[in-house]
């Protein structure tokens, strides 16, 4: 029995177990993946600068198009994002389900549809395990860069207000890239306001003793199927211990935020688990 057999079977068992009808079922195919949701998060701490107050950061991952996601989905998706006016625009991974399988015309309109996006602070993104599998590296890279978004693969940027600056890093994926936080803050002011994207969420442990204080994930989908009493029916490897929401980590501590991210893989479901993007306001608190 193949691991997508296994889980299917699973998840009608788990379904049947706890009385649900077929109903349900076809809720959990056709309309709850299409239940776009948006969660807004405020993050403050003392060391994000008066000019930073009140900047919107949106965040949005996992579309996996191409896996019961479409363009015309990821068009008025884009259409939607664009109707908050983000100051800074976050992708945390994972744009295409198989990205070597995709036709050049459907990259060519997916590029085309992220160049509507706009940030005054700029549009980054960090690979997650999808854009890596399958060759698709070079790939996405082509066609994020297209979209105008720009990659931090174990780097960072500083970004500009004013006169302040907060740090913005990225590492890369960390089950089929090789991710170094040590490298993508190297010459970063450890003093300033740090946030992290990193794709998996369980990766954590091992920024734990960096000057980050915000890490920012994708990658579980929320386990898109949660079943009440019983939990989360299949999470992701590095997807085990954090799953989705906030998540302080340490004695430092860092702060992590998962998100359930837009699409689906490996089977179109979701139950109680909506497809969600994200606007982070950000607060300092001087001006409390």
């Amino acid at each position: 029995m193949t691991r997508r057999t296994f889980i299917k079977r699973l998840f009608g068992s788990v379904l049947g177990l706890i009385g649900l009808s077929g109903g349900t079922y076809y809720y959990a195919k056709h309309i709850e993946p299409s239940l776009l949701t948006m969660k807004e998060e405020t993050i403050e701490l003392s060391n994000i600068p008066d000019a930073f107050d009140q900047v919107k950061i949106l965040q949005f991952s996992d579309t996996h198009i191409g896996f019961h996601y479409d363009i015309p989905q990821f068009d008025a998706l884009i259409n939607e994002l664009n109707s908050k006016q983000p100051d800074l625009i976050l992708f945390t991974g994972d744009l295409f389900d198989a990205p070597n399988q995709v036709p050049f015309e459907i990259l060519e309109q997916a590029a085309a549809v992220l160049s509507r996006l706009d940030a005054p602070l700029g549009k980054y993104w960090i690979y997650g395990n999808h854009d890596h599998g399958g060759y698709g590296t070079e790939i996405i890279a082509t066609y994020m860069q297209k979209g105008g978004f720009q990659l931090l693969k174990n780097e960072h940027v500083t970004l500009k207000k004013e006169q302040s600056t907060i740090t913005l890093a990225g590492l890369d994926d960390a089950m089929l890239g090789k991710p170094n936080v040590n490298k993508a803050l190297q010459g970063a002011n450890p003093d300033l306001f740090t946030l992290l994207m990193c794709h998996e969420p369980d990766y954590i442990h091992q920024v734990n003793n960096a000057p980050v204080d915000i890490q920012l994930s994708g990658h579980s989908h929320g386990g898109q199927v949660q079943i009440p009493f019983f939990g989360y029916l299949v999470t992701p490897p590095l997807a085990k211990q954090y799953v989705e929401g906030w998540y302080s980590i340490g004695t430092h501590p860092i702060r992590l935020y998962v998100s359930r991210g837009i699409g689906t893989t490996r089977l179109p479901y979701r139950f109680m688990c909506k497809p969600e993007y994200t606007i982070h306001t950000l607060q300092s608190t001087t001006n409390n």
